[in-house]
């Protein structure tokens, strides 16, 4: 999965939509973010998390491979 950029949509596997805002560093570890918007809310994740898969054994029944799979356009 490639690294989000700014303006891109997302699709979270429980349905939510987001859009990426900005790709951001924590100040003490300079771990990549992602600072994203979903319904007027800023929200922020480190990117690792962003692009990791979902598991599978917590969520059985969701057929979404990644977290957050980018909406094509």
């Amino acid at each position: 999965m490639n690294k989000p950029v700014v303006g891109e949509q997302y699709h979270h596997f429980k349905g939510n939509i987001i859009t990426i805002i900005e790709i951001a560093k924590h100040t003490e570890t300079l771990e990549e973010m992602v600072v994203y918007d979903h319904d007027g809310e800023v929200w922020v994740r480190p990117m690792s998390m962003f692009l990791e898969k979902v598991n599978k054994e917590k969520y059985p029944n969701v057929t979404q491979v990644y977290r957050f799979e980018k909406i094509k356009k």
